[in-house]
């Protein structure tokens, strides 16, 4: 890998030719998503998606999204449909909502981790079904940062950790909500989500009745044990600092962070503590204002990065809607590192 990354402009239709181009002979782009960037690769050239593992040195065991660009092509790519699909496709689709499904042939042992299911997702974004629409394939996209550290919403953080590995970038600006898409699985059963994202327990709930919510959502899974969504077994989204989150009333929050206050210490609170907080810190946005909070989460960690932060006190979200979401993140981000302050 030594390639003279170039980015380029989505706006500019020959650019989105050239990136579809080299995706159908078996190279890897960094896309935008309304999710988050990703790396995206033929997801049916077993060649192509080993490309993706290599660039950005994720386990081999850590399965892959695959993105469509119309409902359709799941016909192809699944070996059954469960009926709860076409309501979830029809409400969600295209949008941040991953199903996990019933693998077919067609999906290469390697995208899918050797499991018998497979991750699909249409997205939202527009130009990346452009890029899937003119590449043919359904593109395998990860996002687009070397693995384990923060995932990135613009082409500037692709370009941070990948400068060199990948030849294109393809920069349709930031990306609106933030945090990876919604995984559920539909393989058994009661859908049961195993990441959750902007597509809440929710709304889920309320589109095809009673969902699980799997305990991986919570806590680090048995490292022997397969899992069928990525961003769940490995460590995934951290900076370079330690990080620790932080629970309980800000009042006491306050006094112990205090404590803590010497270089290289830093906090990331809410909005309405940033003022009285006695540690450099950044805001992750209103407390009440989770989408605020998905958005600027993984761009706080790569600051962090930058300002040479060495430990990091988070503030734990409230762990609902799409709150849920961020909190599952930053637990991942701090390794299940946790603290509840009580007085």
């Amino acid at each position: 890998m030594n390639f003279d990354t170039r980015v380029l402009n989505a706006s500019e239709p020959q650019n989105i030719t050239a990136a579809a181009g080299l995706l159908r002979q078996g190279d890897v782009v960094a896309i935008p998503t309304e999710t988050v960037y990703g790396l995206a690769a033929n997801a049916l050239d077993e060649g192509a998606v080993a490309k993706i593992f290599e660039v950005k040195g994720r386990p081999s065991d850590n399965p892959l999204i695959v993105h469509i660009a119309e409902v359709d092509a799941l016909k192809d790519l699944t070996s059954r449909l469960p009926d709860t699909v076409i309501e979830l496709a029809r409400r969600f689709w295209p949008g941040p909502l991953t199903m996990v499904l019933p693998s077919s042939e067609k999906v290469p042992s390697l995208t899918r981790a050797g499991l018998d299911s497979v991750g699909i997702r249409l997205p939202a974004h527009p130009v990346a079904r452009q890029l899937i629409a003119a590449a043919g394939v359904p593109l395998a996209a990860p996002s687009a940062n070397l693995s384990g550290k923060p995932s990135p919403t613009s082409a500037a953080h692709c370009l941070e950790d990948l400068a060199g590995r990948v030849p294109m970038i393809i920069d349709g600006g930031p990306c609106d909500v933030g945090v990876e898409s919604t995984v559920v699985s539909l393989t058994d059963g009661t859908p049961r989500i195993l990441r959750p994202g902007a597509v809440t327990p929710e709304q889920i709930e309320a589109a095809v009745g009673s969902v699980v919510i799997d305990p991986v959502v919570y806590a680090k899974p048995d490292p022997d044990a397969p899992v069928a969504s990525p961003g769940v077994k490995h460590t995934h989204y951290a900076p370079k600092a330690k990080v620790v989150v932080l629970r309980g009333d800000w009042e006491n929050c306050k006094r112990f962070l205090a404590e803590q206050a010497s270089e290289g210490v830093w906090a990331l609170v809410f909005e309405e503590e940033l003022e009285n907080c006695p540690l450099n810190a950044l805001s992750l946005g209103p407390v009440k204002s989770e989408e605020t909070q998905a958005l600027r989460l993984f761009s706080l960690l790569r600051e962090l990065d930058e300002k040479g932060a060495r430990m990091v006190y988070a503030r734990a979200p409230r762990q609902e809607g799409m709150g849920l979401a961020v909190y599952n993140r930053l637990i991942r981000a701090a390794g299940f590192r946790q603290l509840t302050i009580e007085s």
